[in-house]
């Protein structure tokens, strides 16, 4: 069964190669960036794609003027000697944001670097 459904997603990915399409990761609900910065360290791709709930989208969205929900994005930017370390940037945006009436609505976000381990810690070296 495993391997048919592996099967099946390779193909799926073949298809929308051929076409010139690749399809949209997959986002995982999270309420901080921190399981996705985990998600990320352990990505074989060194990518996690999520999408904000709870408390902190719900401070973010009384902080900023659209409806719409928080996407954020941890990808790797360098793995470190210490297992479960890397270098990652986080990028947290907004579609349609109108920043004033009249404003034609546009993406709006924020992104940091941070040296980060899956235990929380930032690493003991960087190299």
């Amino acid at each position: 069964m495993l391997r048919a459904s592996i099967f099946l997603g390779l193909v799926l990915v073949a298809a929308f190669s051929a076409l010139g399409q690749v399809p949209t990761p997959a986002r995982l609900e999270v309420s901080s960036p921190k399981p996705l910065m985990i998600a990320a360290i352990d990505s074989p791709t060194g990518e996690a794609h999520g999408v904000l709930v709870g408390e902190y989208a719900d401070l973010l969205q009384k902080k900023f003027p659209c409806s719409g929900p928080f996407y954020n994005t941890a990808s790797t930017e360098r793995r470190y000697s210490q297992a479960g370390c890397s270098r990652l940037k986080v990028t947290i945006w907004q579609d349609a944001v109108r920043l004033s009436a009249g404003d034609a609505p546009r993406k709006q976000g924020a992104q940091f670097g941070i040296n980060y381990c899956r235990d929380g810690l930032p690493p003991r070296s960087l190299s």
